[in-house]
């Protein structure tokens, strides 16, 4: 059974079936509070949608970093990491960044840049010229990024991050796998790819691992301890051996929903089961999906109206308070002005989270900046050093600083 209910309810709509009774708690949602966060736009120009922060220089500030530059802290100068391409305001098309993390992928002591650029274009690894002004060197990582939503995530619980993402074989798109990456012993050479999923066959083809494909998530499904990897068509169990596991990982076959962006896993409604939090990239909407014990999932609506394309969200406790909450926003132009919402104010929210007697976690919209949204994968990261965690995002509005008062 699903509630489909007006969208002044979009806060929160939980329902449970016990016995023959029927129980709808609901939550009444009002027009998002306005937080008193401050917005610095870095940059203007369309550069990427995805962004990062490291301390590039080593001068002990937070530098913020994108597909194509580093802007140095505090006063954001722009320096390039490779040549800039030309995107215009983003309306035709798309740039070739839509995900960036980094790291000392060499162990030089300088952090570098990983680039997922198009989807399934090959993605890359940027060296820190270790303080010179220079274009950074590029190597590849893999030749095949699936999967619009590509993540590094703490996959193994180590504190050591892993791309988490699907691929294919060169020119065929229905044959893809999903996978882990780790860099070779040699940085230089291309990574190593450790299966999660086996590789497609005929008439079984694994789900989430085309290039356009919608919906990928890293969280512990089963409450076993270990990271599972989630899409919308199920979820793959993490094995008990975890990254020594030779073969692919046994997978739960489950509705997950429609074509969304990040999926997060949190216990929403405090029944001991975990549940999944996603976004939807194109359309409006964020739900979640209540689990059963017999291993199904039930959709719930939490905000069906309040803002569209929002291709990327995380879940994290930002005013540390000790309830998680979660960050998303719109994504500008997504597909040019053809989806839902598309003239809507790109705004960055967060949704507070607090749980009630019940132990039922409900969520607070909060507008902490507009003008701005989100793109395809963004950095909540502490950047002034004042202990309050901030947002940075990049997307065709440009590169954006949101920080915490």
């Amino acid at each position: 059974m699903r509630w489909n209910l007006p969208a002044r309810f979009g806060a929160l709509a939980a329902l449970s079936l016990w016995g023959c009774g029927l129980t709808l708690n609901t939550t009444v949602a009002q027009e998002p509070a306005a937080g008193a966060w401050k917005k610095t736009v870095v940059d203007p120009v369309f550069h990427s949608e995805g962004v990062t922060a490291a301390d590039v220089n080593k001068d002990g500030k937070i530098d913020i970093l994108t597909g194509e530059n580093w802007y140095e802290a505090p006063t954001w100068k722009k320096h390039a990491i490779r040549k800039n391409g030309k995107y215009g305001d983003g309306l035709q098309g798309y740039s070739n960044s839509f995900a960036c993390w980094s790291e000392d992928i060499n162990k030089d002591g300088w952090p570098d840049l990983m680039v997922v650029g198009f989807p399934g274009a090959p993605c890359h690894w940027f060296e820190n010229p270790q303080g010179k002004d220079d274009l950074w060197a590029q190597h590849e990582i893999w030749h095949s990024a699936c999967n619009e939503t590509p993540l590094q995530a703490d996959l193994f619980g180590t504190g050591k991050k892993v791309i988490v993402m699907g691929w294919q074989p060169k020119g065929k798109e229905t044959e893809g796998q999903m996978a882990w990456f780790t860099p070779a012993s040699d940085p230089n050479a291309i990574w190593e790819m450790h299966p999660i999923s086996a590789p497609s066959a005929p008439g079984k083809e694994m789900p989430g691992t085309r290039k356009f494909s919608h919906g990928l998530g890293v969280g512990d499904v089963n409450k076993d301890g270990r990271n599972d990897v989630i899409c919308t068509d199920g979820w793959w169990e993490q094995p008990v051996n975890g990254a020594k596991a030779d073969g692919p990982w046994t997978f739960h076959p489950a509705k997950l929903g429609e074509a969304c962006a990040d999926m997060v896993v949190v216990d929403v409604d405090n029944d001991g089961l975990n549940d999944v939090i996603s976004s939807s990239a194109h359309k409006y909407g964020i739900w979640w999906h209540k689990q059963r014990p017999d291993g199904s999932f039930t959709r719930m609506d939490m905000y069906p109206k309040m803002v569209s394309e929002t291709h990327a969200l995380a879940l994290v406790d930002l005013d540390r308070d000790g309830t998680p909450d979660f960050v998303t926003g719109k994504r500008w132009w997504s597909h040019g002005r053809s989806e839902p919402g598309s003239a809507q104010n790109p705004a960055v929210y967060q949704f507070k989270g607090s749980r009630g007697k019940d132990g039922m976690l409900k969520f607070t919209p909060i507008e902490l900046a507009n003008g701005c949204g989100v793109g395809t994968q963004f950095q909540v990261i502490d950047i002034n050093g004042d202990g309050k965690l901030d947002i940075v995002t990049s997307n065709k509005k440009g590169v954006h600083l949101i920080e915490q008062p």
